[in-house]
């Protein structure tokens, strides 16, 4: 059996998700639904909505946070923008793959489409689309070129949903999937709201690869090891040593939640200075993708999204504040000379550590302080709180366009009790 054929027998195979597998991805949907909601008043978002109106009317699918319904592909495009477009959603640090974003947006859309599914149906279809996305990251020993939670995203969300949809032939999904794939990292280098747009033409593009099956397209299905296949244009790697743990290890478990909406790479640093109030000179000592994802100058007239990867402001911002609120990326923020002084306290320097996917472990000097952060928090090794994680949600669900009762697997399954 090929690599490709055992990834696409494990999308289609009955599964009995562990318990524990099961409860991640209860938490984990809570979690992503609620940066969603948020991402409901984002900067993008209403021209987002505004382009997936413009695709067509209809009442299929709801979106988070709004009143708003839309056909499938539409809902899952707005819905994975709101996930996203706020850098607050869940991520696989080992595959640097933002695993629950695209997938489920898609899966949800789907899911609404159908007129509702089992909760057990759902979460297991998600669990293995995240981890077929998270499949293509670990394999990738290559540094990001592409924005690999797209690229790596729309594969995962299109089996997800294939298998929801109980289609037969999950190789031509598989390679519509391929078809549509795309997002480079020109748009994290420049801070551009593109970014958020690549995870949203992603979960689109994942429900359209199953619509286009159900009509009878066919696809190539060397799409991941071919020629001009996954492992050849987007990442480079081998998929074949991580093939034999697919059902019987679950990388659901092994995703981070970010409690604060910025890149992840940042949280490191954050993590280190929450509570610390003004410090006088702070280093932070990381990997080169640290550094290349969030090590970047403070910019007049930066964007939000630029400054929710720009860790000199980060850094001024969690010693002012004492956390970070969503709410403060705005030109006043970016031109706050007192901020500004406290961002400039920082030096980024990069360690020597080989893996160029890596984003721990960092060290940092705090005032002459040595401390080292071995596993960042959100992670599975560094959990939030209970009192954080409620922290983090409250926040989030106070951001709706329009608030309403949250169920979080009401909302992913389409199904009331």
């Amino acid at each position: 059996m090929s690599t490709t054929d055992a990834i696409l027998a494990f999308a289609a195979a009955p599964h009995r998700l562990p318990a524990k597998a099961a409860a991640d991805a209860r938490r984990l949907v809570r979690d992503t639904l609620a940066v969603g909601i948020a991402g409901s008043t984002a900067p993008g978002a209403e021209a987002v909505l505004a382009a997936a109106r413009a695709m067509g009317a209809g009442a299929e699918v709801p979106l988070l946070g709004r009143a708003d319904r839309l056909p499938a592909p539409g809902a899952a495009m707005v819905n994975a923008f709101q996930i996203h477009c706020l850098e607050w959603d869940a991520v696989h640090e080992p595959a640097v793959v933002h695993a629950m974003s695209v997938v489920t947006a898609a899966v949800h859309a789907v899911a609404h489409r159908l007129g509702g599914v089992d909760e057990d149906r759902a979460l297991t279809a998600l669990c293995v689309g995240v981890e077929i996305a998270c499949l293509l990251g670990v394999a990738a020993t290559t540094p990001l070129s592409f924005f690999r939670p797209a690229t790596a995203g729309v594969m995962g969300a299109a089996l997800a949903c294939g298998r929801l949809v109980g289609l037969a032939r999950l190789d031509d999904v598989l390679g519509l999937a391929h078809a549509q794939a795309a997002g480079t990292m020109q748009a994290h280098v420049e801070g551009s709201l593109a970014l958020p747009v690549q995870v949203a033409l992603a979960a689109r593009a994942a429900v359209t690869a199953v619509d286009l099956a159900a009509a009878g397209m066919t696809a190539p299905h060397d799409v991941l090891e071919g020629q001009f296949g996954y492992m050849t244009l987007f990442d480079r790697g081998a998929l074949s040593p991580h093939v034999a743990s697919l059902g019987t290890h679950w990388r659901m478990c092994e995703i981070s939640v970010k409690p604060w909406p910025c890149g992840r790479a940042s949280h490191g640093l954050l993590s280190v200075l929450e509570g610390r109030g003004k410090v006088g000179a702070v280093e932070a000592h990381v990997p080169p993708l640290v550094a290349r994802l969030v090590g970047r100058p403070w910019l007049d007239g930066m964007t939000p999204s630029y400054a929710r990867l720009c860790l000199p402001f980060l850094a001024g911002l969690m010693m002012a504040d004492g956390h970070i609120d969503p709410r403060r990326f705005t030109p006043a923020s970016f031109g706050d000379a007192r901020l500004r002084a406290l961002g400039a306290r920082l030096s980024v320097k990069v360690d020597s550590n080989p893996d160029l996917n890596a984003l721990s472990p960092q060290r940092m000097m705090v005032d002459g302080e040595s401390i080292t952060v071995p596993d960042t928090l959100g992670s599975p090794a560094a959990p939030l709180s209970a009192g954080q994680q409620a922290a983090k949600e409250s926040l989030a669900l106070s951001l709706a366009a329009r608030p309403a009762p949250f169920d979080p697997l009401a909302m992913l399954t389409g199904k009331t009790a």
